[in-house]
This record gives structure tokens, C-alpha cells and sequence, in this order.
């Protein structure tokens, strides 16, 4: 393994620089059965005390394996591409203290910062869904981030064709990673956001004071009457009984009721009461995913048809972005949940009624 140089230490006072955050699409918050250790929803990435960044430094075309293995054995972190039969290049790496390197993939060995599992569509209420084979490479790709600023991100990673030859993409792209990258690992999408695009989205802590905003403003069932409320956010998987439900085709919140069925075969279609719009009637979920927001407005739009809440802005902007769906398909998806989006504008705006008194 790669043994990087002496470096200099980060002041011990200072606020450690934030290169910025790596979020997995699909996940409320957390990953269903709770964050652990290097595997969770989101990562964090620090300048580190000492660089461990590596670089490009000797390349070797070799027209013999035994010259390869030769050249692989010398101790120096090097990576081997087969051109052909009678020829393999090899890039040896050195030490870079200017970068710092930091590992996303499945494997769980202490190489990887960052362990990623596949994401399974509507994984909120899936807690017990297993995957039996994962598409996801045990070292999937690699983010480099400059150490001095204004501390420019870049992926590193490779794919196969179908003739199973890798390849590296067209020279007209570029690896540098901006707010609101995607990053496909084939199994799960990374969403990229910078320090300076956090610094626009709300922090938990402004997610929570929305909850009891809303909260507090009483919204009732227009119906029953009875007053409606968000759950707690470390309750967002449980439907409790002041849950608002939503009429997705109308927007109409109401609290939780049995009637309005049109039919025995679609079970989650309902008559909204107040309008006579006929669709689908879900619970609401407020999202908790601070990453997947892009202004700090009010949730007042869900997605459909798995009622996740957030601001306009951010269900506009999700509803129009193309996601990956298995190896050869796109589709837009509520990013709380990976759900595939429906209906005509893909959300839907929230028609709260305010207490009668």
C-alpha cells in the first residue's frame, strides 16, 4: 500500500477546510437500519492532516506479462491497463502533497472512506430488502480534492463496454466535479455538493424549525376537522395518527380516512371529498435530507406518488433531472426515496386548510 510523505499538520485550532459532501440518492436522512460507521447515507470530506494524494509519474508499454508482473512487484502503487494480448501499459504513481485522495466503493477494507451499498428503490418502508448480488465495484471510484483552494474536486474511475474493454470516456469531458454532480456507480447514485452549495440548502436544524412551523400552525383535515402533524423526523418511517395524508392529483391534505374508493383493484386510489379529483392518497413525509434541498424555502410541494415534502424549488429541480436506472435507462425520482416519479409535473403543491377557530 501506497505510504505517502511527511506533510505539514493543519493548524490544530482551525476549523478543518470542507471539500464538501458525498449523498446517496434514496436515503431520508439515513440508511434504513441506522448509519454505521464508513457505511451511511453521506460523507463528509476534509482536508486531511497530511496529504495522501497520489500521481502519474513513470509509463511503461510492456509487450511481455513476465515484464509486468516484474514492473507491478517493485512496491510502487501502479495500475495496468491490457491493451491487447502482446501489449499492457503500466502507470506507475508517486506521492502527491498537494491532494488529498479519498476511496468510495462496496469493499469494506480500510482503503475505502466511504462504503456504498445498492440502493433500492423506495427503501424507506423496504427495511428487510436484501440485495442478492451487488453491481456496485468494490473500489467503485476515487474523489481527489486539491488542498489549496479553491479546492477543486475530481473523480477518478473507469468503466467496461460491452466487448468488456475499459474505457475512460470522450476528451471533451472533464472529471471535475461541480455542485450537483452525479455520480453513477452503477447500483447507486452519488449527489456531489460543494462547501459553498451547502452553504444554501438548510441545515437540520432549519428542517426541524419548518416541522414545528407547520406545526404550529394547526393545519387541519378539512373533513374530520381534527388537527394534522408532521412526525418527528426521528420517527420518519412510522405513520402516526396525525400524519397528513395527500391527495396527489389535487393536492388537497387531509388527515387519514377510509372512504373515496373507486375501485377494488386500485387500492390506493381515492375520490378526493373536497374537489372530486380522483388519484392517489398517500401519507406525507417531510424531507429530512438537508443535501437534496437547493434553497432553504418552506416544504410546500410532494412528490409523486410517495408524498415526500420539500421546497418548491428543490421538487421542481428533481422533477426534471434525469437519474440512472439500472445499467441502460433514466427517469426522474424523489431523491428521498429513489421512487420513480409520476403524473404530469412530477409533484404536486400542497393545499393545507388552517384551523376553523
Amino acid at each position: 500500500m501506497f505510504s505517502p510523505g511527511q506533510e505539514e499538520h493543519c493548524a490544530p485550532n482551525k476549523e478543518p477546510v470542507k471539500y464538501g459532501e458525498l449523498v446517496v440518492l434514496g436515503y431520508n436522512g439515513a440508511l434504513p437500519n441506522g448509519d454505521r460507521g464508513r457505511r451511511k447515507s453521506r460523507f463528509a470530506l476534509y482536508k486531511r492532516p497530511k496529504a495522501n494524494g497520489v500521481k502519474p509519474s513513470t509509463v511503461h508499454v510492456i509487450s511481455t506479462p513476465q515484464a509486468s508482473k516484474a514492473i507491478s512487484c517493485k512496491g510502487q502503487h501502479s495500475i495496468s491497463y491490457t491493451l491487447s494480448r502482446n501489449q499492457t501499459v503500466v502507470v506507475e504513481y508517486t506521492h502527491d502533497k498537494d491532494t488529498d485522495m479519498f476511496q468510495v466503493g462496496r469493499s469494506t477494507e480500510s482503503p475505502i472512506d466511504f462504503v456504498v451499498t445498492d440502493t433500492i428503490s423506495g427503501s424507506q418502508n423496504n427495511d428487510e430488502a436484501q440485495i442478492t448480488q451487488s453491481t456496485i465495484s468494490r473500489f467503485a471510484c476515487r474523489i481527489v480534492c486539491d488542498r489549496s483552494e479553491p479546492y477543486t474536486a475530481r473523480i477518478f474511475a473507469a468503466g467496461f463496454d460491452s466487448s468488456k474493454n475499459i474505457f475512460l470516456g470522450v476528451e471533451s469531458e472533464t472529471n471535475v466535479l461541480q455542485d450537483g454532480s452525479l455520480i453513477d456507480l452503477c447500483g447507486a447514485t452519488l449527489l456531489w455538493r460543494t462547501a459553498d452549495g451547502l452553504f444554501h440548502t438548510p441545515t437540520q436544524k432549519h428542517i426541524e424549525a419548518l416541522r414545528q412551523e407547520i406545526n404550529a400552525a394547526r393545519p387541519q383535515c378539512p373533513v374530520g376537522l381534527n388537527t394534522l402533524a408532521f412526525p418527528s423526523i426521528n420517527r420518519k418511517e412510522v405513520v402516526e395518527e396525525k400524519q397528513p395524508w395527500a391527495y396527489l392529483s389535487c393536492g388537497h391534505v387531509h388527515g387519514y380516512h377510509n372512504w373515496g374508493h373507486r375501485s377494488d383493484t386500485e387500492a390506493n386510489e381515492r375520490e378526493c371529498p373536497m374537489c372530486r379529483t380522483v388519484g392517489p392518497y398517500v401519507p406525507l413525509w417531510l424531507g429530512c435530507e438537508a443535501g437534496f434541498y437547493v434553497d432553504a424555502g418552506p416544504p410546500t410541494h410532494a412528490f409523486t406518488p410517495c408524498g415526500h415534502v420539500c421546497s418548491e424549488k428543490s421538487a421542481k429541480y428533481w422533477s426534471q433531472i434525469p437519474l440512472p436506472h439500472g445499467t441502460h435507462a433514466f427517469h426522474a425520482a424523489c431523491p428521498f426515496c429513489a421512487t420513480q416519479l409520476v403524473g404530469e409535473q412530477n409533484c404536486i403543491k400542497l393545499i393545507f386548510q388552517g384551523p376553523v377557530d
